[in-house]
C-alpha cells in the first residue's frame, strides 16, 4: 500500500480547483460522449492494487466530464444550490478530520460546531431560543425526524411509549396534509408506519396552498402538515390560521420548509412566512439555499425533549456526556459532522449575506418570468420566491422544449405537471447565478422553443 502523502492531496486540490473554477464554462448537461465514457469504470474487481495517483486521475478524467454542473450558475433544476467556496473548503477540512459526530467524546469539535450552527439557524429563522435540532441527510430524513418526534409526543401524552412498545395496539394518529404535500413527507410517513393511504388530504388553491377552511374537525392526536414553499409554485400555506386551529385541538404542526423556510431571514419576504413560528417542528435543507455541500438537512423542534425521547440510544460503551449529544437527536449514530460545513457558511454569510442571497435569487427568478413572458410564453404561477413555472403551449410542445433545452447544455431546467398541465420548472438557488446567466438562459430557452415551433 502507498504511504499517506501530501502529493496525492495536492493533486486532488489541483483537480478539484480546476473543476470548480471552470464550472460556469462547462455544459450544464454532459455530452453523450462523456456519459458513454463512464463504461470505462465497468471492470471486474481488480486483483492487484493501483497507485493512488492513477485512481484519482481516472476518477477525474472520466468522472468529471460526465457530471451535471449543479454547482454552476445556470443549473435551475430540483432546487439544488451551488457550493459556497468557504463551505467547500470547510468540507475538505472536515473530510480530513474524518469525525464521527454522534458523541462529544468522539468529536468535541463536531459536537460544538453542530450545536452552535443549530443555534444560529434558530436565531436567523426567528424561532424560540430553546428549540432542539438535528443534522440529517436531507428533507426526507428531516421530515422523518420531525414526524418521529411528533409521534413520540402525541403517544406519550396518552401514556404509550412507542419507542419501547411499537405501534402494535398503539392509539391511532391522524395525519392531515394539503393535496400538494411533497413526496418526501409521504415517504417519511410510510417509514414511520403511519400509512400514506391514511393521510387526510385537504384541497389546495390555485397556487398549491392548503385551504384552512377545508380542514375538518381535528382530533387531538393528530399531525397537521404545512408547506413553506410549494415545490412547484414556491407559495406558502397560511400557517397562522392552520396553527391556531390545530393547536386548539391539541394537534402537532410540522412544517416542510426544505427551501422556503429560509425566506424568513429576509425583511422583503418574511411576510410570506408569517405564523410559521407557531409550528412545533420544521424541516429544511442546507444544500439548497444555504449552498453547502450535499448532503445536509436540518430538523428543528420547539421542544428538544421530544426529539431526545424519540432518538436517545443506550449502550454500555457509549456513555453520554453532560452536554448535548448529537446522536441522541437524530436517527443516525455513525454520521459525518455536517454541522461544520453549515457553521462555515453561516459564519461567512452572516445575517445580511444570507438575506441578500435569498433576495437576489428571488429577484433573478422574477427576471426569468419577465423575460419569458415578454417572449410570448405563459407563466403559470405567482412568482413569490425562487420558483417559476412556464408553459410553451400544448403539453407535448412544452415537454419537447424542455428536452431541447436540457440537450442544448446552456442551462438545465426540469419538467413538472401543474394543475394537469405540463410545465417547465425553474428553480434559482445558486450563489453563482447572476443577471447575465438569466439573460443567456432565457435566450437559449427562446431559441429552443422557436426552433421546435
Amino acid at each position: 500500500m502507498e504511504p499517506y502523502c501530501k502529493e496525492l492531496l495536492a493533486d486532488a486540490y489541483r483537480r478539484s480547483s480546476a473543476y470548480a473554477g471552470s464550472i460556469s464554462q462547462r455544459r450544464v448537461r454532459p455530452c453523450e460522449a462523456a456519459v458513454a465514457a463512464l463504461a470505462r469504470f465497468r471492470e471486474p474487481f481488480p486483483e492487484e492494487a493501483s497507485l493512488g495517483a492513477d485512481v484519482l486521475a481516472l476518477l477525474d478524467d472520466i468522472g468529471s466530464p460526465a457530471t451535471v454542473a449543479t454547482t454552476g450558475s445556470r443549473y435551475f433544476g430540483y432546487v439544488i444550490g451551488g457550493v459556497l467556496p468557504v463551505a467547500l473548503a470547510a468540507n475538505w477540512l472536515a473530510a480530513a478530520w474524518d469525525q464521527n459526530s454522534t458523541l462529544t467524546a468522539m468529536s468535541p469539535t463536531g459536537a460544538a460546531l453542530e450545536e452552535i450552527a443549530l443555534g444560529w439557524i434558530v436565531d436567523a429563522l426567528g424561532l424560540d431560543a430553546g428549540c432542539g435540532g438535528a443534522f440529517v441527510t436531507g428533507a426526507t430524513m428531516a421530515n422523518f425526524t420531525g414526524l418521529a418526534a411528533a409521534r413520540h409526543a402525541l403517544l406519550a401524552r396518552d401514556g404509550w411509549n412507542v419507542e419501547e412498545d411499537g405501534l402494535f395496539g398503539a392509539p391511532p394518529i391522524t395525519v392531515i396534509a394539503g393535496e400538494e404535500v411533497h413526496a418526501s413527507v409521504l415517504k417519511a410517513i410510510a417509514m414511520l408506519g403511519l400509512g400514506r393511504r391514511r393521510v387526510i388530504m385537504v384541497p389546495t388553491d390555485s397556487q398549491g396552498r392548503i385551504r384552512p377552511e377545508c380542514i375538518g374537525p381535528i382530533p387531538g392526536r393528530a399531525i397537521v402538515l404545512l408547506q413553506a414553499g410549494n415545490v412547484n409554485s414556491g407559495s406558502f400555506d397560511r400557517a397562522r390560521e392552520v396553527c391556531e386551529k390545530a393547536h386548539a385541538a391539541g394537534a402537532w404542526v410540522h412544517v416542510d420548509g426544505a427551501f422556503g423556510l429560509w425566506q424568513r431571514v429576509s425583511r422583503e419576504f418574511d411576510h410570506l412566512t408569517a405564523g410559521y413560528e407557531d409550528a412545533d417542528s420544521w424541516s429544511l435543507d442546507a444544500h439548497k439555499w444555504l449552498n453547502v455541500n450535499y448532503d445536509s438537512g436540518i430538523l428543528l423542534t420547539r421542544n428538544a425533549a421530544h426529539l431526545r425521547g424519540a432518538f436517545t440510544s443506550a449502550g454500555a460503551y457509549m456513555e453520554p456526556g453532560k452536554g448535548r449529544e448529537p446522536g441522541h437527536h437524530s436517527p443516525e449514530m455513525s454520521r459525518r459532522a455536517r454541522g461544520i460545513d453549515v457553521w462555515a457558511a453561516l459564519k461567512f454569510l452572516g445575517r445580511t449575506g444570507l438575506a441578500d442571497l435569498v433576495e437576489r435569487t428571488c429577484g433573478l427568478a422574477r427576471q426569468f418570468a419577465v423575460g419569458l413572458r415578454e417572449a410570448g410564453f405563459e407563466i403559470l404561477n405567482d412568482v413569490v420566491s425562487n420558483q417559476v413555472l412556464v408553459s410553451f403551449g400544448e403539453d407535448a410542445c412544452t415537454r419537447a422544449v424542455v428536452r431541447a433545452i436540457q440537450k442544448d447544455g446552456t442551462c438545465w431546467c426540469g419538467e413538472t405537471v401543474w394543475h394537469g398541465r405540463a410545465a417547465m420548472r425553474i428553480s434559482v438557488s445558486s450563489w453563482r447565478t447572476a443577471a447575465a446567466d438569466v439573460r443567456m438562459s432565457v435566450e437559449a430557452m427562446v431559441r429552443c422553443a422557436r426552433g421546435l415551433a
